[in-house]
């Protein structure tokens, strides 16, 4: 059991960046990612639609006997982790924007949360959110057309800097000085969100915080694959290979599959 994979689903190729952060602090572990490309982005589905695509995606993940499941998504956390948690006997780990700590650390009580409209609208996001916006400001802006152009390999491109742009611009006037990132295609975007933003403002992601819980759970539950064999990580997409490739290491196998 020990030396099974990690399992880590999204509903595109963004999660690979909380697959990168795994994989840095346990490069002993395999891992098996599944870019649910095709559907994405999961936010304006609705939430029956998101349990029953998360469920089909953890059904997956389970068939190759992943030990572990991330939820590298956080619009399918904030729908349908309750529901995977009840259905599976399987650890689950989600990934929820980072407010505690913005809100913790805010100068001017003022922050940003840029995520998608499945996360923002969610009940687990705004039990989230009634904690903390008591003594701070949030201002919440949905990233409307982000992830589309991510999926399609857009990420650096006239339309990606205007429309970051005009989400920017209201946080900026509010004086914000913390932006939370509610995705996990967001990290992917941080160059261009430092180019854009005032020195001053910080940018905070999930990335390491859910990594540092993988570990923990790991080791929680005797899970850690301490053995001397080379990790492998595989990765299967609904959607476009060499938008997936261009993110991953060149070394790392990626099959196109439906699902």
């Amino acid at each position: 059991m020990c030396k099974n994979p990690i399992g880590l689903f999204d509903s595109g190729v963004g999660g690979t960046s909380i697959f990168k952060a795994i994989h840095e602090l346990l490069p002993n572990e395999s891992t098996i990612y599944l870019a649910d490309s095709a559907n994405a982005p999961y936010g304006p589905k609705g939430k029956d639609w998101i349990i029953n695509r998360s469920k089909n995606n953890t059904e997956f993940l389970l068939e190759q006997n992943c030990k572990l499941i991330v939820l590298a998504c956080n619009t399918a956390t904030t729908n349908a982790i309750s529901f995977l948690r009840e259905t599976y006997n399987v650890q689950f780990i989600g990934i929820e924007p980072a407010i505690k700590p913005a809100s913790l650390n805010t100068k001017t009580k003022t922050i940003g949360v840029l995520a998608t409209k499945g996360t923002l609208s969610s009940a687990l996001f705004q039990e989230a959110l009634s904690i903390y916006k008591a003594n701070v400001k949030i201002v919440e802006q949905v990233g409307e057309g982000i992830v589309p152009l991510i999926e399609s390999g857009k990420l650096y491109s006239d339309e990606m800097t205007m429309l970051l742009k005009s989400y920017l611009e209201p946080m900026v006037e509010a004086n914000i000085d913390y932006l939370v990132l509610g995705c996990t295609h967001y990290p992917y975007l941080i160059p261009q969100l430092e180019a854009l933003l005032p020195q001053h403002i910080k940018i905070i992601d999930s990335c390491d915080a859910v990594a540092i819980q993988t570990k923990h759970i790991l080791s929680q539950f005797d899970l850690e694959n301490n053995s001397n064999e080379k990790s492998i990580q595989k990765f299967y997409t609904n959607g476009k290979v060499e938008v997936l490739k261009s993110l991953v290491s060149p070394l790392d196998e990626i099959q196109k599959k439906e699902f």
